[in-house]
């Protein structure tokens, strides 16, 4: 039993699967196209709302205050390391199935697994949230040119009925409403229960905004991986442009003083900064779930992971220390930061083009997620792992498009419906891990094939996987104990499904139905 749990796919078995072309994805992508990507799903709620958090801190954390910038380059090397080794990964292994992929190749069927079952959270759920976060975003964007959307047609279900139940409804997607709503208390509204559809006392609500945008972005990923790639560097070139808009008016408004003292709480508050902003860079490794849609992989996978690392991270250093310098760091813990600095000095002008940016830098991340998941899915239902129609690829568009479809539908229902609290810290823990065993699984394969061709080599090997790995988990210990609990039951569901289906129908497995 042991054994079949820690079965391993060989390279060569891979290199079969993109050989097969009846089930193959289209090749288009370049490396300009792999960077706007990585940009496109790193840049987006992290840097527009969790910036604020991080250098001002919360309830339950120290804030990182000027030394920001100090948490922005930690979790960047952190990221670093295991963007090295994803590298080297995506350049030797060209498949769909990202950190899950390279899992199975070295450290076996069942980490394999739940490192598929954790990047679930990555994209597929935490994509819920980002879904809340924009609508609540667009609907402050509309309200500016005079549109309003009903309360009852962008609230969750489980917030409405707290309503009506008399309970405080201050759950982590009104949280995620409020980010452009200078009070909140709007949607606790009792316009809410008085102009919703009722049942059996309770209204009938529906965050439609958010359902809509992602059924909107799945159409476009069905239809083509490149039009795909278009209309996200469209959307990278509108936020980057914000990003720089708001560097350069706000570096007139500079006032040195305010990065007086530099680390005001000491390195736990650098360290708490880290651990949030984590959640700021998730997203290069996405890259890696297009390599079988890239034209020359071993060549455009390391520099499209790592060149749009290097570029989030330089700009996330710009950001941080233009903002903690316009307004004092302890007056940043606001939901939307760079939005407030603006109307704080005054520019509402250029508060309003920031708001219109973020808009743009939530679909893009909504996008690029609504991307990767079905690649994953789709590589491990040609694995056997998964049922086998979340293999299937459209005849003329060459997506996988019931993949797409079925990722697209989850997410937007449960926008539509549901309030998610603390989604935040379970997406940053569910990737850390993946990046823990991605590192390590550089380690084994050096150990278990070190004749491989490899068109990128992670450097200093094993020192770099083992620095990822040490990184990686200490960023997971800084977060909650709650989290943690989450996770594991998280986990514990998924050894449920895997063992009763995955671990029978695997094709590894020489009894397996087919």
């Amino acid at each position: 039993m042991l054994k079949r749990l820690f079965r391993t796919k060989s390279l060569d078995a891979f290199d079969r699967d993109i050989a097969d072309t009846s089930h193959g994805l289209k090749r288009v992508l370049g490396p300009i196209d792999l960077i706007a990507l990585g940009i496109g799903a790193i840049i987006g709620a992290g840097i527009f709302a969790t910036v604020g958090t991080a250098a001002a801190g919360d309830a339950v954390r120290l804030g990182a205050g000027p030394a920001l910038i100090l948490s922005f380059l930690v979790t960047g090397i952190a990221c670093g390391f295991a963007a090295l080794c994803y590298a080297e990964f995506a350049a030797m292994v060209p498949i769909a199935g990202s950190a899950y992929t390279y899992s199975y190749a070295t450290l076996g069927e069942l980490l394999a697994w739940i490192i598929g079952w954790d990047l679930i959270i990555e994209y597929a759920i935490g994509n819920v949230a980002v879904a809340i976060s924009w609508s609540g975003y667009f609907r402050a964007l509309l309200s500016g040119f005079g549109l309003e959307i009903p309360n009852w047609l962008a609230t969750d279900f489980r917030s409405a009925y707290a309503l009506a139940s008399g309970v405080n409804p201050m759950s982590f997607s009104e949280k995620l409403q409020a980010f452009t709503a200078q009070n909140w208390s709007v949607f606790r509204s009792p316009e809410i229960l008085q102009s919703a559809p009722q049942i059996f006392g309770y209204p009938l609500t529906v965050n439609l905004p958010a359902a809509a945008i992602v059924l909107a972005l799945t159409v476009i990923l069905v239809w083509g991986v490149k039009e795909s790639a278009r209309f996200n560097t469209g959307m990278v070139i509108v936020k980057l442009i914000t990003l720089g808009f708001f560097v350069v008016v706000g570096v007139w408004y500079i006032k040195p003083e305010n990065w007086t003292p530099f680390i005001p709480n000491g390195w736990a508050g650098v360290s708490a900064g880290a651990a949030i902003v984590f959640f700021a860079y998730i997203g290069f490794d996405a890259v890696s779930t297009t390599a079988e849609e890239t034209r020359n992989p071993a060549r455009d996978m390391p520099i499209g992971i790592i060149g749009s690392l290097l570029i989030c991270t330089l700009i996330y250093v710009v950001v941080a220390a233009v903002i903690t310098g316009i307004i004092p760091w302890n007056q940043l813990n606001v939901p939307d930061p760079l939005y407030m600095a603006f109307k704080m000095i005054g520019k509402d002008t250029s508060a309003g083009i920031v708001a219109f940016g973020s808009v743009v830098a939530h679909t893009a991340v909504l996008f690029v997620f609504q991307l990767g998941q079905p690649r994953i899915f789709f590589s491990m239902a040609r694995d056997g792992l998964l049922p086998a129609k979340f293999a299937a690829v459209h005849p003329k568009f060459r997506t996988p498009h019931v993949a797409t479809i079925i990722t697209g539908v989850f997410v937007a229902v449960f926008a539509a419906f549901a309030s998610l609290d603390e989604m935040v810290d379970l997406t940053n823990i569910g990737t850390l891990s993946a990046f823990v065993l991605v590192c390590a699984g550089i380690i084994v394969l050096r150990k278990k094939d070190p004749k491989r061709k490899r068109p990128f080599r992670c450097p200093w090997s094993p020192w770099i996987p083992l620095a990822g790995m040490f990184s990686c988990f200490y960023l997971m210990i800084e977060l909650p104990w709650v989290t943690w609990r989450r996770f594991g039951i998280w986990l514990l569901v998924g050894m449920v499904i895997y063992l009763s289906y995955g671990l029978h129908r695997s094709k590894l497995n020489p009894h397996s139905p087919r």
